[in-house]
């Protein structure tokens, strides 16, 4: 188990939100309301799990032999957040969920006796939580913008981050490497003003942000 100091914001942001599943799904499984609960263990393992945290770890993942401190807090996030969300999902599909928790988890002798996620005050991160919104919300937004202009994937482009908001810009410099392959990005610039930037530069807004 890395130490805490080694989790990135995107580890406390993703146990965090696995935290939360883990005490919603728990509530909504003793009132019965059984589709309300793995409607949101769904939810979570494709649009939060898979959709973002898998390509955000994959940057660490690529780089193992550079920094291997780096990759493997990187592995044991996915392997812990993975085993807690097969734990919640092994009610509604028993036979898919230990096949893969006992390959992934060799040391446990089944899904079945293993422990049930709980809910830990350790895995509380408001301030991880709010910095991924905010990247995520970045990454959406030209996302769309490059779609619409049918830029192609393949081609990277060169990215100012506007912001009055000083908080805001130490908390894209501190994760550009986290998002910066997300959005196909030659070079990221954060800073408080338009200062340099080109005139024929395409626009994306977001909250506090340009």
């Amino acid at each position: 188990k890395p130490e805490d100091a080694d989790l990135l914001p995107v580890d406390k942001w993703i146990l965090s939100k696995v935290n939360t599943l883990a005490k919603d799904v728990t509530e909504n499984m003793d009132k019965y309301e059984l589709g309300i609960a793995v409607q949101k263990v769904y939810d979570f393992i494709w649009e939060e799990f898979c959709d973002w945290y898998i390509e955000i770890a994959k940057v660490r993942l690529y780089k193992k032999e550079e920094d291997p401190k780096a990759a493997n807090t990187a592995l044991w996030v996915l392997k812990t957040v993975l085993a807690n969300a097969l734990k919640m999902l092994h009610p509604y599909m028993p036979f898919i969920t230990e096949e893969i928790f006992c390959t992934l988890c060799p040391e446990e002798e089944t899904i079945m006796l293993a422990p049930w996620p709980e809910f830990r005050e350790d895995w509380v991160f408001p301030v991880a939580e709010a910095a991924v919104e905010k990247i995520k919300e970045l990454v959406k937004g030209v996302r769309n913008t490059r779609s619409e202009m049918n830029v192609p994937p393949s081609r990277k482009a060169k990215y100012f981050i506007v912001s009055a908001d000083s908080s805001l810009r130490k908390m894209f410099e501190e994760n550009v490497d986290r998002f910066g392959h997300l959005i196909s990005a030659s070079e990221i610039l954060v800073q408080a003003d338009k200062a340099g930037i080109p005139e024929d530069a395409v626009s994306v807004v977001i909250p506090n942000a340009v």
